[in-house]
């Protein structure tokens, strides 16, 4: 149909085609604003990954968290309680449990002495039990926090708020939040890897490592610890390394004019995770081939090449942060020990234990000896601890709830104080009476320790600025050196 006589052609145009044409597309006016931010970790146009000043001197620019999923029970590993002992069997004081949640515990649950053996170590005359001799090497190194609290007692929403700082889905991941702010210094591998191991994935999923509304750059890259690395990473049958190249750069010019006209960030993520394959198809193999360590080494960790376990990780992990990656995550489960024939604290404690103790004190001992440790902050710990009460299940071994005022983590490295012992809980390990450190708390000296300031990293999304720590949150300083 022929336009009107009588009307100017530009009425011709839609309000789409009149913003993309003029070059300030609603992308452009996002991407503006975000750039514009005093964060600057704001991405650009160029590499997402690129490496960027933070707010203040960092002390600190890896992370590896070790994440126990499933809740491991302090009071078995961490935690001697002689007046739980002393009161097993019965009830606990109304003043513990009243206007109190949990996640399975009847009414008339009873107090449950702790099952394991426990002997103090160190310099710092740390308390472990006889389930993680390895740690007996590192009590010295780490700071252990033992008054942490959380605010979720279910595992997936909790397992969302220790890695996200909100327990429903759709926020961003520390891993992600750090990326953004700081990029990486890996130019052939993600910036974020997650590493799995156990029995299952962990609840919540990809979820846990999602980039949420920030941009998809900054999400998790999972890896697996045998076969390919990253599922169709190798070429399809037939094409070799000159046809994919011509591809990877027709594809790249087209989205390069795509991206001067609109702006979109999602497109520059599109760009970099092209060149970013390209780069891995070398480097994924070299990184994931442990044939290279010496045997000392594999020892160490109990680590064996070709195979895929939580030792395996580990060590992949030393090798991520060398490579420059700048967050590592390893989930491992199952540590949700309710009580039963398949999840008791007394046959299947002591086996994740065997599984993890070894490799977690042999990274810290690794990057010490490396002249890594300093640079890299490790973090243990999972989403809760368990509760003073037992829970008993068919079967009738031993178990215990969700408990989420009162568990243990320990942080390394990254300029936190080696053998500090902060915190402390009541008699019955139930409410914190020192030394209180909330995850928010966490995330906010993570984040001060890689040189931010928690309040001013934020990204603007749907009208409001977000960051890691919601509007809570402060710098625990007193485990800082």
């Amino acid at each position: 149909m022929n336009p009107a006589p009588n009307i100017h052609p530009i009425h011709h145009h839609t309000r789409r085609h009149f913003f993309e044409k003029c070059g300030v597309g609603l992308g452009s006016i996002a991407l503006s604003e975000m750039l514009a931010r005093d964060c600057e970790g704001a991405i650009s146009s160029g590499d997402p990954m690129t490496p960027r000043r933070s707010h203040h001197g960092a002390k600190a620019k890896n992370v590896i968290f070790l994440f126990m999923a499933g809740g491991p029970s302090q009071l078995e590993l961490f935690e001697d309680k002689p007046r739980l002992h002393e009161f097993n069997g019965q009830l606990p004081p109304e003043s513990l449990v009243k206007g109190k949640r949990f996640a399975f515990l009847p009414k008339d649950a009873k107090l449950l002495g702790g099952m394991r053996e426990f002997g103090t170590y160190g310099e710092s005359r740390m308390t472990l039990s006889d389930l993680l001799p390895h740690h007996r090497k590192i009590v010295d190194a780490v700071t252990w926090l033992r008054g942490m609290k959380t605010d979720v007692f279910n595992h997936g929403p909790a397992k969302l708020f220790m890695n996200t700082g909100f327990q429903v889905p759709g926020r961003p991941s520390m891993g992600s939040w750090v990326t953004y702010g700081i990029g990486s210094e890996s130019r052939d591998l993600p910036g974020f890897v997650v590493l799995q191991s156990g029995p299952r994935g962990p609840r919540a999923g990809n979820a846990l490592w999602s980039a949420g509304f920030l941009p998809s750059s900054y999400q998790g890259v999972p890896f697996r610890g045998s076969g390919d690395p990253i599922l169709n990473l190798a070429n399809p049958k037939g094409i070799g390394p000159d046809q994919q190249r011509d591809f990877f750069d027709l594809v790249g010019t087209l989205n390069r004019e795509r991206l001067g006209v609109t702006g979109d960030p999602e497109i520059a993520t599109r760009l970099a995770a092209y060149e970013m394959a390209y780069r891995m198809q070398s480097s994924a193999p070299e990184l994931m081939d442990l044939s290279g360590e010496s045997q000392a080494t594999l020892d160490l960790y109990g680590a064996t090449p070709g195979g895929s376990s939580y030792a395996n990780n580990c060590l992949l992990a030393r090798r991520l942060v060398e490579r420059g990656v700048r967050f590592v995550q390893l989930y491992h489960t199952n540590w949700d020990h309710h009580g039963g024939p398949t999840e008791n604290l007394k046959k299947h404690l002591p086996d994740v234990c065997r599984e993890i103790d070894q490799a977690s004190a042999a990274l810290v001992l690794d990057l010490k000896q490396r002249g890594l440790l300093d640079d890299t902050i490790v973090i243990w710990g999972g989403e809760f601890g368990r509760t003073p009460m037992g829970e008993v299940r068919e079967g009738g071994a031993g178990g215990r709830d969700h408990h989420i005022d009162a568990f243990t983590m320990w942080v390394a490295g990254g300029r936190f104080k080696a053998g500090k012992i902060h915190g402390a809980s009541d008699d019955f390990g139930y409410e914190v009476t020192d030394g209180a450190v909330h995850v928010h708390d966490l995330h906010a000296t993570i984040l001060h320790q890689l040189g931010f300031d928690h309040e001013r990293l934020t990204h603007r999304f749907q009208g409001r600025d977000f960051r890691l720590t919601d509007v809570h949150g402060k710098v625990v300083q007193e485990v800082l050196s």
